[in-house]
């Protein structure tokens, strides 16, 4: 029951509701937050909402006719976390350069969340979407589902769709600094990760598996850790692997927020007077003030700024450019990956 067609006509607020089986006003207000709404009532419209492909036009009345809204979404996944900035006012930065601006919605890393804020941003008419994907479907992202609406993936891709797509060299970035560290001497190298349906996170492991096999090191599932989404998590799951009888002596932390709660985990046994042995910590993505840590740190490094502003570029080149009818491109910028200390 889906309205694909380019051609066919906007589903409306009346035929969501009847097809959710409540008024339009229960509509109104499910889309504007749910307040007052029962949850199982506002799961019934947001199906009807996917299901028909509904999307509420927020500002058609500012927009004059022929003119469009010069408005750039950019969805992302942890407005806390400052590699998510620096990634946006790389996107600014170039999407002002060309006469738009930026619209910022936080995803928390849910796809329900995910979802909504791709509808309205669609709702507010759009000219384009960069969005950091949490990996978890792919539907509400379809060129179908989006009117044509062009949307670039960033940092993430996601199975089952095809997009635009700029992503960091995870596996040879992951590779190359756990090869450092097993030449550093280290046999026992754990992981810690976020979700695994997150596509860096399966990438990363891939650079840290092969690394591991290569040099003869089975992969310990005792030690690999993964579905970390915020620091209070890294910092359990640190702690867990600094209480095992055979504690690693190196990590292999595959983001910030990881690397962070490790951190802080580690922090707190040295200043306990609990930790015999510090573990060296190898993360991916930059930590402020890490290096006044004392903990051996080799970082694998890039430009979030840098990350954002090809993305923009990508998709400016879908708007303005000769690629609006090419097929979808794949980048992948280098990272840096830097030494252990001596």
């Amino acid at each position: 029951m889906s309205n694909d067609s380019p051609s066919a006509p906007a589903p409306t607020v009346r035929e969501v509701a009847q097809l959710a089986g409540v008024s339009p006003m229960t509509v109104s207000r499910t889309l504007s937050g749910g307040k007052n709404v029962r949850a199982e009532v506002q799961q019934r419209v947001l199906d009807a909402v996917a299901a028909l492909g509904y999307h509420r036009n927020e500002n058609a009345r500012s927009i004059r006719p022929g003119h469009s809204s010069g408005l750039i979404g950019v969805a992302i996944t942890n407005l806390a976390n400052p590699y998510y900035g620096q990634f946006a006012l790389g996107v600014e930065e170039v999407v002002a350069q060309h006469g738009r601006r930026m619209v910022l919605g936080n995803s928390g890393e849910d796809l329900g969340r995910e979802t909504q804020l791709v509808a309205d941003f669609v709702g507010r008419q759009v000219e384009g979407l960069i969005v950091v994907p949490t990996g978890g479907g792919a539907e509400h992202l379809q060129p179908a589902r989006l009117g044509q609406i062009p949307v670039v993936l960033a940092s993430r891709a996601v199975e089952g769709l095809e997009a635009d797509t700029v992503l960091l060299d995870d596996v040879n970035g992951a590779y190359e600094a756990t090869k450092r560290t097993i030449d550093a001497g280290h046999r026992r190298i754990a992981f810690l990760g976020n979700a695994v349906s997150v596509s860096t996170a399966s990438r990363r492991f891939d650079g840290y598996s092969r690394a591991l096999t290569e040099a003869g090191l089975a992969v310990d599932p005792e030690l690999v850790l993964r579905g970390q989404q915020d620091v209070h998590a890294a910092r359990i799951a640190m702690e867990r692997l600094l209480d095992l009888a055979d504690p690693p002596t190196a990590v292999f932390s595959a983001n910030n927020r990881n690397t962070i709660g490790a951190l802080h985990a580690i922090g707190a046994r040295q200043r306990a007077g609990a930790l015999p042995v510090t573990p060296t910590l190898v993360g991916f993505d930059d930590v402020e003030l890490a290096d006044l840590m004392q903990v051996p740190l080799l970082i694998v490094s890039h430009d979030p700024r840098a990350l954002g502003a090809e993305a923009a570029r990508m998709l400016l080149e879908r708007l303005d450019g000769p690629a609006a009818d090419s097929p979808p491109q794949l980048v992948e910028l280098p990272v840096s990956v830097g030494r252990l200390p001596e």
